[in-house]
């Protein structure tokens, strides 16, 4: 299926390198910023987007993301505010994928079926919903099928060889390999412990391969950037919000251009030019 996900993966390997994907918590810190961050991540080099839907208990975030989901929920930020930010931001870019990001009891009080039909309406590509196991999918899977969305796994250095085929059964758009056991942010997993997994796993899937968790500086992204597929990067981001927001800086979208310029320049130089590998 070519849609914007499969597209933007097929754009970059034909430039020969990996995607950038960025985390932000939509409504961080607050809407209208957070809308106006959105077009600044895409400005400076992201490939693809993940919002977060803010939440009050994100059991897999550490503490950067972990504020970023209070600023959010303190400035009064709905899931419905997330899916018009999303419509509105389509408006002017209809070829950056957008995958909302968080846990499943959002989206169960919204109802699955209208999650489904209005993240579709809004733009949405896919979620990645990290407390949603395989064995209980099929409360959100054929919502989602049904509107054309993906349902992007998860795997993690403790998913083996028994337990993968059930991860990748019915994922689709890409698979996001959590490279550190913990919480986001906290630890960085050794290039060469990443550099293992993604050739492991493509042994398994034709799905990209998207490795976060822990990448906070652009050396980092640049050194996973050389075996995997996209690198994802988060609460470096937020920290960057969380501070501008606590200084009351008016730059806040400019300051997160900054660091992502940086990033994405990181990541499209990861890999060496046809030239230099002849």
């Amino acid at each position: 299926m070519m849609d914007r996900v499969s597209t933007r993966f097929a754009a970059c390997a034909a430039q020969g390198r990996a995607a950038l994907v960025t985390f932000v918590t939509a409504g961080d810190p607050d809407l209208a910023t957070s809308a106006a961050i959105l077009r600044a991540l895409v400005a400076s080099g992201a490939d693809i987007v993940e919002l977060g839907m803010p939440f009050t208990d994100p059991m897999a975030d550490g503490a950067a993301i972990q504020l970023g989901n209070i600023r959010s929920l303190c400035s009064g930020t709905k899931l419905r505010d997330v899916l018009a930010m999303v419509a509105d931001f389509r408006r002017s870019d209809d070829a950056t994928p957008i995958i909302l990001m968080g846990y499943f009891n959002p989206i169960l009080a919204y109802g699955p079926s209208r999650f489904a039909a209005d993240a579709r309406a809004a733009g949405l590509d896919g979620t990645i919903v990290v407390d949603l196991p395989p064995e209980e999918a099929a409360e959100l899977v054929p919502d989602l099928s049904a509107h054309g969305l993906h349902l992007i796994r998860l795997a993690t250095p403790t998913t083996d060889s028994a337990r993968l085929p059930r991860v990748l059964d019915g994922a689709s758009g890409f698979l996001y390999y959590v490279a550190v056991a913990g919480v986001t942010g906290a630890n960085a997993a050794a290039a060469t412990d990443i550099a293992d997994a993604v050739t492991r796993l493509k042994r398994s899937t034709d799905l990209p391969i998207a490795v976060g968790f822990g990448v906070r500086t652009p050396d980092q992204a640049a050194a996973i950037a050389a075996h995997a597929d996209a690198v994802v990067v988060g609460s470096a981001i937020v920290d960057t919000i969380g501070a501008a927001a606590e200084a009351r800086a008016n730059d806040i979208p400019a300051r997160v251009g900054a660091l992502v310029a940086d990033l994405a320049a990181a990541v499209r130089g990861a890999r060496p030019t046809k030239e230099q590998a002849a």
